[in-house]
């Protein structure tokens, strides 16, 4: 699936990954290939972007992200 980290001042990731684990505010939660659509609100603390084995991690202080069609968007502050 296409990931797309967005803050206002920059774009922090863009790129394909297998697995997305957020911080929504109501717990921990994940996105896999073929998610259903969803838009959520996010808190404080660490996007995991899993691909191909490898991890990275974000961190962000809140936002929004939705997903559509195997497309992430985080909209991050």
């Amino acid at each position: 699936m296409n990931v797309e980290i967005i803050t206002p001042d920059k774009t922090i990731y863009k790129g394909e990954a297998d697995l997305v684990q957020l911080p929504g505010i109501d717990g921990s939660f994940e996105i896999l290939n073929n998610h259903a659509p969803l838009i959520s609100a996010l808190t404080q603390g660490k996007v995991k972007i899993k691909k191909s084995g490898s991890e990275n991690f974000y961190d962000i202080s809140g936002g929004v992200i939705e997903v559509l069609d195997n497309k992430v968007l985080i909209l991050a502050e």
